[in-house]
């Protein structure tokens, strides 16, 4: 007895397809792919951590006191807004 798979395949020829992993190269650049977004999304998750986690006046370190000094020195403000202002960071 002849089965329905041996006649399909006198009447179509052989029939190629993708049962389980037998899609060879596509198979590969699917799994290219998605390791690709991957490391799209883990770089991405990692610029934004890190920039969330500097600090607002830069990466100096600089204390809210040293820059008032600073700003003081190159005479950006005058003494009367110096002593305010140190007076409301100390306080």
């Amino acid at each position: 007895m002849i089965s329905l798979n041996a006649i399909i395949l006198q009447m179509n020829g052989p029939q190629h397809t993708m049962d389980g992993w037998g899609g060879g190269f596509g198979v590969g650049l699917m799994i290219f792919f998605w390791l690709l977004v991957l490391a799209v999304i883990v770089t991405l998750i990692w610029y934004l951590i890190r920039k969330g986690s500097e600090s607002p006046s830069g990466s100096s370190g600089e204390s809210s006191l040293e820059i008032l000094k600073k700003r003081y020195a190159r005479g950006e403000i005058d003494e009367e807004q110096y002593r305010r202002m140190k007076n409301e960071i100390t306080d």
